[in-house]
């Protein structure tokens, strides 16, 4: 299989706006709450348009959980739009019992995620977001890769009957390819097909993924790119094809190894008693380098080139 050069599309929380406004013309129970987080959530056109279908609550990121549960209760379509970091750490109490615990179907919606805050540092990383959540039932959990799947999953969402945690990073994302058109929540995507070494990442690590298989496959290397977009409920069934058509696995996270995307596949492949080599690549137990979300990245060997060096020493060549 040939892969492909990517080509950059819009970044993801523009592709998410857009598709809300659309959805939110055609219904008035859509709602956006916000806290001053309209501007880097890309919602400034959704409040120009849709004025009267936006709730500014300011920084109060409880206030944003609770009153976006509240609006729930009554019928609305919510959409609560926070910054990762906080929404996930200072109103986790109130995602826990307001949300999940009373069943509230609430979209909330973590921007500026993972690390895309940059230099602004650990303060304003959510490399924690995904392994809180993962513990809380009754809440499903997606990480779009690209603006196809941003769009895809919003449509989902307007449709949800239950809880679900969205995040997206801020950059421009590349248009990745996939082996089919269809998408569905708890459904992973093949980006390409190989026979190797299967790479499983979610949101901004698919990318660089699938940049490490064009990189394998100069030196004739198969290499398998799974875009596990949603983490709960994750896709078994991909986990263990994949471990057993490839050689060697790696995960790929823009999270800590502890409690993510990583230890999720661990969990089912050690269950079935399915042994290879395997890999959690993400942000260890230490404080994050400083730096841009790219040099970060870098740092942590989530690149192409990275990526490639990883897959190139499991299987031992």
């Amino acid at each position: 299989m040939t892969i492909n050069k990517l080509y950059t599309g819009k970044p993801n929380l523009e592709v998410f706006s857009e598709t809300l406004i659309k959805l939110a013309r055609k219904n008035r129970n859509i709602l956006v709450v916000t806290s001053d987080s309209r501007g880097s959530g890309k919602l400034n056109p959704f409040a120009e348009q849709l004025p009267e279908q936006i709730v500014e609550v300011g920084i109060a990121e409880q206030n944003l959980v609770g009153v976006s549960a509240g609006l729930a209760s009554a019928g609305k379509k919510v959409f609560a739009v926070s910054p990762a970091c906080f929404l996930t750490a200072r109103s986790l109490e109130q995602i826990k019992n307001d949300v999940a615990y009373s069943d509230m179907p609430v979209v909330l919606v973590g921007i500026s995620a993972g690390v895309s805050y940059g230099a602004l540092g650990s303060t304003h990383h959510s490399t924690h977001d995904v392994a809180v959540l993962r513990a809380i039932p009754n809440i499903d959990i997606v990480i779009p890769a690209d603006n196809f799947e941003t769009e895809q999953v919003i449509l989902a969402a307007s449709e949800w009957k239950k809880p679900a945690y969205i995040k997206f990073g801020k950059k421009a994302m590349p248009l990745l390819p996939h082996t089919g058109d269809e998408f569905k929540i708890g459904k992973a995507r093949i980006i390409c097909e190989g026979k190797d070494v299967a790479f499983i990442a979610c949101g901004e690590t698919v990318a660089p993924a699938y940049e490490a298989a064009r990189l394998l496959e100069e030196k004739e290397i198969s290499a398998e790119v799974i875009s596990m977009h949603t983490v709960k409920p994750l896709d078994q069934e991909a986990v263990l094809n994949a471990a057993i058509k490839c050689k060697v696995l790696i995960t790929v996270e823009e999270h800590s190894i502890h409690g993510g995307l990583g230890e999720a596949c661990a969990s089912i492949l050690m269950q079935k008693n399915i042994n290879l080599p395997f890999q959690i690549v993400g942000f260890p137990d230490e404080d994050t380098v400083t730096g841009s979300q790219t040099e970060i990245f870098e740092s942590y060997g989530i690149s192409g080139k990275g990526l490639a060096e990883k897959a190139i020493k499991l299987l031992h060549l």
